[in-house]
């Protein structure tokens, strides 16, 4: 690509930047540590069925969506609702998300570093025994059937269901390293207790690289995506080959993908299913918007939807056996069950992987690989999240902030900065813990029904599939209209439905949040919500006429809607006005009426 087709506000420089985006932002942290979970939880292979059903009915129509509009017309997740400005409340509701989301998302990438320059050292530091100042009389080492409690080695089968097993917590030395140095964990989120200063530096060093990364908009991070979109698979192959020549680390795989057949008949499954590939895919936080706003006008967003979501799918799958074939070893080595050694999420990156880890040859390389891919996962996710955030800014005061883009960016990545230092504190990771199970769970699966019912019912999916065949020359099937009409928002419908009924307040280990922590979480899904009637009272306010006549206009597109180029909007407008919208009558008679007054068919009049 030679030159920008939008050179007010650039595109990409290269195809494979713009995919490389794509599936970098697509394949983060949650495929490495939640999917294999998951999988094994509920039925191995089994699993996988429901997985599949669920992306085909909501992952990737919803994926094809937001591809489709932010190209067509080249704006960002607020201004993109030109397309019915009375649910521009949809745009500020994703703003909101995303602000929250990356505000506590980029904490794990300070874990992440701070693992890592652990990891350069001789012997890992969460490997060194139960002597250490942070350690506790919990401590525990298990080894081939032994394990170490307060200071002598027992056989573990014959010390079952003894006194003594009873009375010991067995907490393993990594998940004391994790709790008690990493951390320096509270009681609970009532005592935030000190910010941990390695902590805040790490913190304050990955919004420094999102800063040098973003610094010429997807210009630079475009760039930079070539490496941190395909090292991760580099390392997955590389843990891969290692991990399956390990002892045990075939019954790690079977414990991964032995299909449990039953388990299909479980609400849960599916209700599993359904998330994982929703938050997988990343859609309804704006940035999917925001990354195929900057693509040209042509490009085939069809086929980069179809692409991007099943190499997401695969990179989920393939990361299992990565995962679990070093969980198998690490099971045989401590003489255990691999069901006692799989986690998830934190659990799993910073406590159990890594002290799986730390029992190969050589175990810095190998921690040191692991974190760097995980830094490397959450980079490309936060490089979207923050580019959303700053586009979505911009795109509303082109004229004013576009010139002043690099300063808009510096600012925000101050604030979340600033933001993010009450997560590193003593007591940070419970407020981590609550920010991740409210601010992105209900809030998007409302944004993303409200979503599929603008596109599909308000707007009209006719209209919308002749906007995408105009970009890439031919008009999906009749499937995609089923799904955006009916079957996404109902599957949608069904995930929010469920998790309303299997609700319970958060818990972390043997921690219960207060009440007001609760009512804080619910505040986080109330102001993200609450968007969409504000934003709406506020438009019918501003409109004039009587009631039905200001939501009868702010329902249809306003008047610059539509692609952002002349050019481009010259040739929907032929379209227009050769009765482009077949289902609406009235269409064809406003275009009949056009061309009587403009005397004939001379476009340049109308």
């Amino acid at each position: 690509m030679e030159g920008d087709e939008n050179v007010e506000r650039g595109n990409w420089s290269h195809k494979m930047d713009y995919l490389l985006s794509l599936l970098g932002f697509a394949v983060g942290l949650g495929n490495v540590w939640r999917f294999p979970y998951l999988c094994y939880r509920n039925g191995g292979g089994a699993f996988l069925i429901p997985y599949v059903i669920m992306l085909l009915l909501s992952g990737l129509p919803l994926f094809l969506m937001e591809l489709a509009l932010g190209q067509f017309a080249s704006q960002g997740p607020i201004s993109v609702w030109k397309l019915s400005p009375i649910f521009k409340g949809v745009g500020f509701a994703m703003f909101t998300i995303s602000s929250l989301i990356g505000i506590y998302y980029i904490v794990l990438l300070a874990y992440s570093l701070f693992y890592l320059f652990a990891s350069f050292t001789s012997e890992l530091p969460w490997n060194t025994g139960c002597t250490n100042a942070w350690n506790t009389p919990d401590c525990t080492i298990s080894d081939h059937g032994l394990i170490w409690i307060n200071g002598t080695w027992y056989n573990r089968t014959e010390i079952q269901d003894t006194e003594l097993w009873n009375a010991s917590k067995r907490v393993s030395q990594s998940e004391e390293f994790w709790k008690h140095y990493v951390l320096d964990i509270s009681e609970g989120l009532e005592h935030p207790g000190t910010v941990k200063w390695q902590l805040a530096l790490c913190l304050f060093l990955a919004w420094l690289l999102i800063f040098c990364c973003l610094i010429k908009g997807i210009k630079s991070s475009g760039k930079v995506v070539w490496v941190t979109a395909t090292f991760p698979y580099i390392v997955l192959t590389i843990l891969l080959v290692r991990g399956v020549t390990l002892e045990g680390a075939w019954d790690g795989i079977k414990f991964y993908l032995e299909p449990k057949w039953s388990k299909l008949g479980e609400p849960q499954v599916w209700r599993d299913g359904a998330i994982q590939i929703f938050f997988s895919l990343g859609t309804s936080w704006g940035q999917l918007i925001t990354l195929s706003s900057y693509s040209r006008f042509h490009n085939n967003c069809y086929r980069d939807a179809l692409v991007i979501a099943v190499l997401n799918c695969l990179t989920s799958f393939y990361a299992g056996f990565a995962i679990f074939s070093v969980l198998g070893f690490m099971a045989n080595e401590m003489g255990v069950k691999v069901e006692d050694v799989a986690d998830t999420g934190a659990g799993l990156a910073f406590v159990a992987y890594p002290a799986a880890l730390a029992r190969l040859p050589i175990s810095p390389l190998w921690s040191s690989l692991f974190f760097v891919m995980l830094l490397t996962l959450g980079l490309d996710s936060q490089f979207a999240v923050l580019e959303a955030l700053v586009t979505g800014i911009v795109d509303e005061f082109p004229r004013r902030l576009r010139s002043k883009k690099m300063f808009i960016v510096l600012g925000m990545c101050a604030v979340g900065f600033l933001l993010g230092l009450p997560l590193v504190t003593q007591g940070g990771f419970y407020l981590l813990q609550l920010m991740d199970n409210y601010s992105g769970t209900f809030s998007l699966l409302v944004v993303a029904i409200v979503e599929c019912v603008v596109v599909g019912w308000v707007y009209g999916c006719d209209r919308f599939l002749d906007d995408i065949s105009m970009m890439i020359g031919s008009r999906p099937c009749l499937w995609w209209k089923i799904c955006w009409k009916v079957l996404t928002p109902l599957s949608l419908l069904f995930i929010l439905i469920f998790q309303f009924t299997v609700y319970s307040p958060t818990t972390y280990g043997d921690y219960t949040y207060p009440f007001w922590a609760e009512v804080l979480g619910w505040c986080m899904v109330g102001v993200a919500v609450l968007m969409l009637p504000a934003v709406a009272l506020y438009k019918v306010c501003c409109a004039k006429g009587t009631l039905y006549e200001r939501v009868s206009f702010l329902v249809e597109p306003s008047w610059d809607w539509g692609p952002a180029l002349d050019r481009h909007r010259d040739g929907e407008v032929y379209q227009f006005l050769h009765g482009r919208d077949k289902a609406a009558g009235e269409h064809r008679e406003m275009s009949d009426f056009i061309r009587t007054a403009s005397g004939g068919d001379e476009f340049t009049k109308i």
